[in-house]
């Protein structure tokens, strides 16, 4: 049996919707369903059983999980940049995946797990994921902390060795519709050209930089999930490795595509970003994409244009826009 936590959430239901494609529905969701339309992302997926994370994690802590698992892929968090509840964070991100890990590493079963780019904070300490570079990382919010401290851990008990994890970057696609604010810029873009006609963006407070002109490195979460069946694959690949194209493009190349995709005239407006943000707000990020190269893993990534176009033609602008069968 295949356990996938945040099963029913955005990377996790994309993974299952992987998984389905390959032929295999022997598959558990793990996850927390609660009051928002998350239940969706699993209308059209295979899988044998739901179990709430609780109710897993008691599992595990009793040693009585009632069936043979070959893997866990632990895509389970809280992934607000903005959630402020320290404690919450520091049970639910950190201790209930070091609780997994070490649980499947007596066990022999292969563990994958999210990490985030939000632990490269402002960016000052660049965006390299070798081993020797990630104890100098200073995230700038509760969200990234709460994703280093684990990486931390896996490197202190030479847990890199046994298991992945995979820092992705800025990710898109469907399935997100759940996310509320934490929503992508091209969800939110193709709603807003639907309804006024054009897209609000931030305006930059740094002179290198022009309005619009922040960089971030965008990757189709369709891309994501063939990266992780690779993984899933090669129980040998072990470590952390970043999760993007490789190739930073700016908002203003991500809100034209948009617009293209939905064969409309480009009409951005500039507004002043809330003064909260300002002091945590990433001008650029970018994944350095060697070390998952060198592993093996020989998964191409699509341009960002021909991303948000499948995006935007193939789901949003269908009546059912979730990852089909």
């Amino acid at each position: 049996m295949i356990i996938v936590t945040g099963g029913a959430g955005f990377i996790g239901s994309a993974f299952v919707w992987k998984l389905n494609q390959e032929g295999i529905d022997d598959i558990v969701i793990v996850d927390q369903l609660g009051t928002d339309d998350k239940w969706k992302n699993l209308v059209n997926r295979r899988f044998v059983d739901y179990i709430h994370k609780d109710d897993f994690l008691q599992m595990i802590c009793a040693d009585k999980v009632p069936f043979k698992i070959s893997a866990i892929v632990h895509m389970g968090a809280c992934s607000s940049t903005t959630e402020r509840d320290a404690d919450y964070l520091w049970n639910n991100n950190y201790l209930y995946t070091k609780t997994l890990a070490e649980w499947s590493v007596k066990r022999g079963i292969r563990f994958i797990y999210a990490s985030s780019a939000a632990t490269y904070g402002d960016g000052t300490q660049g965006f390299s994921d070798d081993h020797s570079k990630i104890s100098q990382l200073r995230p700038i919010n509760m969200y990234g902390y709460s994703k280093q401290i684990f990486d931390l851990l896996v490197l202190r008990t030479s847990l890199d060795k046994k298991i992945a994890g995979i820092k992705f970057f800025n990710v898109f696609g469907p399935n997100e519709y759940h996310k509320g604010d934490m929503t992508s810029v091209i969800f939110k873009a193709f709603h807003q050209i639907r309804e006024t006609g054009k897209v609000k963006l931030f305006k930059s407070y740094k002179k290198e930089y022009k309005d619009g002109g922040q960089l971030r490195d965008f990757v189709y979460v369709k891309d994501c999930v063939n990266a992780m069946w690779w993984l899933f694959n090669n129980p040998k690949a072990n470590g952390i490795f970043n999760l993007g194209t490789g190739n930073a493009r700016t908002w203003n190349d991500l809100i034209k595509a948009v617009f293209a995709a939905m064969k409309k005239k480009t009409n951005i407006e500039y507004i002043e970003m809330p003064q909260s943000l300002r002091n945590q707000y990433q001008y650029f990020t970018e994944a350095q994409m060697s070390k998952l190269k060198k592993a093996g893993c020989p998964v191409m990534f699509s341009s960002l244009e021909e991303s948000v176009r499948d995006y935007v033609v193939n789901h949003l602008q269908q009546a059912d826009p979730y990852l089909g069968k």
